[in-house]
């Protein structure tokens, strides 16, 4: 979500007059995205603001825009306090404060004064959400630096969530859920097909509740089934899914489309019921383990990825091992593993101590870190000798960077420019995280 906020963002300041710098010391406009999902991106995120105070020393004229879920949606006035040497402070998803403050006694462009007064025209509407103005403003031209070198866009659909799962800081970091008008969504994947892009990953905290606030909008699947017309589009993903949310018509949806591809992440968090009541996530292990057969059986071949959080307050040995044990047996294709750590102002914060030693919480991690690769090598060693197609996105250290349709990375060596092409390859080595093939 931040990556597609950053996006937009770079795109808005080009409307400015702005324009691209790789060298952080020769800006004149800094932005620090921040995530704090995890104590580690938060920690990072305030490492990265100390190692800016330095360039704004040297250069007081330097603008320094800190965005992102470390604001909030509400006044950072803790923050202004910490970071006097921070000039703007944006909520996630909205350039309008650092617009405004570039904009002041400037003489302004065209494109600039169309900026200000589309923020102007939703002042006065008290139900806008202030995240709501990026759409309006950053419109669907990639950054002059990326067009016609990016393959993959993230495009979000669902903004905000209500779900509020107790370990979850999202919801009073980027405000409710709130879904995007069907026909600004489609205009933007035409609009980003006809700038080079071949595949779009629709993105949502819980992306199966797209419409779910606003039912005019229609569901997921009617948008996915929209999409998948949209002409030079070669690829169309989606996540994140919720058990409860992902449903027979989006499985079938997903089964029948050719452009949406065969792969589905969704998280089970774990895998014992008692800790799954205390995150609140709404759904039993044997109603996830239903669900996993139920995609299976629906959309033969598909790709499965989940999430897993280890360590929850008063999480026993016994009820860890009940993770480990649905995670062996399910056989997933991907396991995206954290330890816990408390968010404060989140339910759980307030409701649970964190009591799982950190220690505990590592030797945890390893452990189901050690049995996916293990699942993970034993899915992908069953790709070898096969011929799969792969839309190569970019050159790594040089071979064609790119992914097949249940989301495996393969890399392939070749002299001609693959970039943007779907192609089919013959695989000669897998690993658990990325596969080698040959054209």
């Amino acid at each position: 979500m931040n990556a597609a906020d950053s996006q937009r963002l770079g795109s808005a300041l080009e409307h400015l007059g702005y324009e691209f710098t790789g060298k952080v010391e020769d800006a004149d406009v800094i932005v620090l995205n921040t995530c704090v999902v995890r104590q580690s991106a938060e920690d990072k995120a305030y490492g990265r603001l100390g190692s800016i105070k330095p360039l704004k020393t040297k250069n007081p004229g330097l603008v320094v825009n800190l965005m992102g879920c470390l604001v909030g949606i509400r006044e950072p006035e803790r923050l202004r306090s910490r970071y006097p040497f921070v000039d703007v402070f944006s909520p996630p998803s909205d350039p309008g404060p650092l617009i405004s403050y570039l904009t002041q006694g400037e003489a302004k462009s065209e494109e600039a004064r169309e900026t200000e007064e589309r923020f102007a025209e939703m002042d006065g509407d008290p139900s806008t959400h202030p995240a709501d103005k990026m759409w309006l403003t950053a419109g669907i031209i990639l950054p002059e630096h990326e067009r016609g070198k990016t393959v993959s866009v993230h495009l979000p659909v669902v903004l905000g969530c209500s779900h509020a799962c107790t370990f979850c800081i999202i919801p009073s970091r980027r405000g409710a859920e709130r879904s995007r008008p069907a026909d600004e969504i489609e205009a933007e994947a035409i609009s980003l097909a006809a700038q080079g892009v071949k595949e779009v990953t629709l993105l949502g905290q819980i992306v199966d509740r797209y419409g779910k606030d606003q039912p005019e909008v229609g569901n997921l699947s009617a948008l996915l089934r929209r999409l998948d017309k949209v002409e030079g589009l070669e690829r169309i993903r989606f996540l994140t899914s919720h058990p409860n949310y992902f449903s027979e018509d989006l499985m079938e949806t997903v089964a029948e489309l050719p452009k949406v591809m065969p792969h589905i992440e969704i998280p089970i968090q774990a895998g014992d019921d008692d800790i799954l009541r205390h995150m609140r996530r709404g759904y039993s292990e044997a109603d996830y383990r239903r669900k996993v057969a139920d995609i299976r059986e629906r959309i033969p071949g598909c790709s499965i990825a989940t999430d897993i959080i280890v360590g929850f307050p008063g999480e026993s040995e016994e009820q860890f091992m009940k993770t480990y044990h649905l995670l062996e047996d399910l056989h997933m294709d991907v396991a995206h593993l954290a330890r816990y750590s408390t968010r404060p102002g989140t339910v759980a914060e307030r409701l649970y101590q964190d009591d799982v030693a950190e220690e505990e919480k590592m030797r945890r991690f390893r452990m189901l870190e050690d049995l996916q690769e293990k699942i993970s090598g034993e899915i992908n060693a069953g790709y070898l000798g096969k011929k799969v197609e792969v839309l190569f996105e970019e050159k790594v250290k040089g071979r064609w960077r790119g992914r097949t349709p249940t989301n495996k990375l393969v890399f392939v060596e070749s002299e001609e420019s693959l970039r943007g092409e779907v192609r089919l390859v013959m695989v000669t080595w897998t690993g658990p995280w990325s596969m080698q093939a040959r054209l």
